[in-house]
């Protein structure tokens, strides 16, 4: 297999090439603040979720305290 050498103006269309792929500036900005979003979005959830089992779990606990007196009796 014959070896071939890379010239510059080879090295530059490879280079060329590779900042073609790369993110801009403004893309890495506006994804970014979608994640920032979004873990807020997150955040709110798991809070309004957590908060709707510890009003069940307070439920839970009045209604066995109300038959553990009921049974005392």
């Amino acid at each position: 297999m014959a070896k071939k050498n890379t010239t510059i103006d080879d090295l530059a269309v490879m280079v060329q090439k590779g900042f073609e792929k790369t993110s801009t500036k403004e893309q890495v900005d506006h994804l970014e603040s979608r994640v920032i979003r979004l873990e807020k979005n997150v955040a709110t959830i798991k809070d309004l979720i957590l908060e709707g089992h510890k009003k069940r779990i307070v439920k839970l606990e009045d209604e066995v305290k109300e038959l553990r007196e009921m049974f005392a009796m």
